[in-house]
């Protein structure tokens, strides 16, 4: 009977269920009081409702009486309560009315994209892309599994400069050491022009498309991309306001008589030259020097993104673009990402000479200055000769697992997929037959375990090619052996 007389005096506050999580890392105070905070702005503890007293509360809801009075001095200073002396710990009655509240207005759930800008709602549609498989699933795009020896010397070279931490404001160009590294790499192994004043560290390639955009191009810009085109770079675009004018690819790659013939002109062109993402296509010399007389004559720049030119297996790869550009027209974007580790975000971009000071302002707008330990550590990986060694090393495993995997996919599959074996990239593909789409598949072969990218979501016209992407990087004979098994058993299971 005591019970029940107190409990009628305390009002209905202490109907409200509060557990606290005692494994949780936040103090039970603060939850307490979060819970509480919650009830009263939901409405189960409605304005001028007595709170328990803290003996009580201390009972009901299984803590000290310290920590309810914490959390009801946490309320009463914030407004959501009010103290009356000799009386109690009361609900205010100021506290805003809000959705679930009986007659509360104002405070409905926003709908869905309602604060986005455009650019995000953009990007943000859905896709019928698949999602993100996890890296252990076979034929996974993205992995970069450096060997044991390599990561026995970057371990052992980053351990001197683990007091880099830098007590001041940087280049926004980045540290010197690493871009006079990166021009030497560059000069030797793409034949690339530039001093290190002319080169920018950046975040990877995405930071580096990103800053070119936003230096070169203005909302409304007409963009030439390659259809298909690699899909980060194309939402950048689309980010900043850019309207992209496809161009087909064949086997020589973009095609620039369909380029000359855009009725409108655009004013800039981003390219694949080295590795074309996705169909693996090799911009033809012909081909090259006919897209830097073509921006020349219209005043366009040409965004080089030298995709995958690290790993060539059969042949000279091609000189760069950048190389061969007598008109100085050519932005050109480069990574470690795949020849070296993604943690690092490093990637690098070489501009003309007088773009230098307007690249040199919007990167300090980004991010100011890259951060120094990761790009000392590189620079001198580089210059101690380690990477040359490390990427012939990951040259000869990535031959192996690419040979693996075209071997047993045309064992396997050669009713199903027409695959060609690519001379250069981590990546293959293969064409299904007309009777399929490539989406369809790339999900059936998900709920089989495999993950392969479908191509026609990176059209930007309609009527796209359909294709699967199979990622060789740092793929086993294990792998491939499993992953082509269940693939002849999903084409199995759709007939």
């Amino acid at each position: 009977m005591t019970v029940e007389i107190s409990r009628r005096r305390e009002g209905t506050a202490h109907l409200v269920d509060i557990e606290v999580d005692r494994a949780s890392p936040v103090p039970l105070a603060r939850q307490l009081y979060l819970a509480l905070r919650q009830g009263i702005v939901g409405g189960r503890m409605p304005p001028g409702a007595r709170l328990p007293s803290t003996r009580a509360a201390s009972r009901l809801w299984g803590v000290s009486r310290g920590l309810v009075t914490e959390a009801y001095e946490t309320l009463l200073s914030e407004g959501y309560a009010i103290g009356r002396t000799g009386s109690g710990t009361y609900v205010s009655k100021d506290v805003p009315e809000r959705a679930g509240r009986p007659g509360g207005t104002g405070w409905e759930r926003p709908e869905p994209g309602r604060l986005l800008s455009r650019a995000a709602r953009a990007v943000s549609a859905p896709s019928p892309q698949v999602s993100e498989p996890p890296l252990q699933i076979p034929f996974v795009m993205g992995r970069t599994p450096p060997d044991a020896r390599t990561r026995a010397v970057l371990t052992r070279i980053a351990h001197r400069h683990l007091g880099a931490m830098s007590n001041h404001y940087r280049d926004p160009q980045g540290e010197e050491v690493l871009r006079e590294a990166v021009a030497a790499y560059l000069l030797a192994a793409r034949g690339v022009r530039c001093m290190p004043g002319r080169i920018f560290i950046t975040a990877g390639a995405q930071q580096a498309i990103d800053l070119a955009i936003r230096t070169l191009i203005d909302p409304g810009d007409f963009v030439a991309v390659e259809e298909p085109c690699y899909p980060p770079a194309r939402l950048a675009l689309t980010v900043h306001g850019a309207i992209l004018a496809p161009v087909p690819v064949d086997d020589d790659g973009l095609n620039v008589n369909a380029l000359g013939a855009l009725a409108a002109k655009p004013r800039a062109v981003y390219v694949t030259p080295s590795h074309q993402y996705p169909t693996g296509a090799v911009l033809s010399m012909a081909r090259r020097l006919a897209l830097l007389d073509w921006a020349a004559a219209t005043g366009a720049w040409v965004i080089e993104d030298d995709y995958d030119s690290e790993f060539r297996y059969d042949g000279r790869p091609l000189a760069a673009l950048q190389d061969v550009d007598e008109h100085h027209c050519v932005i050109y974007v480069g990574t470690f990402s795949k020849a070296l580790l993604p943690g690092l975000r490093l990637g690098y971009l070489v501009v003309p000479e007088d773009l230098v000071p307007a690249f040199r302002v919007m990167r300090t707008l980004l991010d100011r200055f890259p951060a120094p330990f990761q790009q000392l550590v590189v620079a001198d990986f580089l210059a101690e000769g380690h990477f040359s060694s490390h990427l012939r090393r990951l040259r000869e495993a990535y031959r192996a697992s690419r040979d693996v995997l075209v071997s047993l996919l045309r064992a396997r599959l050669s009713d199903h997929l027409e695959v060609n074996s690519p001379h250069q990239g981590v990546h293959l593909l293969a064409r299904p037959g007309a009777q399929h789409n490539d989406v369809a598949l790339a999900q059936a072969a998900h709920r089989h375990g495999v993950a392969v990218l479908p191509i026609s979501p990176m059209h930007v016209a309609p009527m796209p090619r359909h294709g699967l992407l199979f990622g060789f990087s740092g793929l086993t004979h294990a792998e491939a052996d499993l992953g082509t098994k269940r693939l002849a058993a999903m084409f199995a299971a759709l007939k």
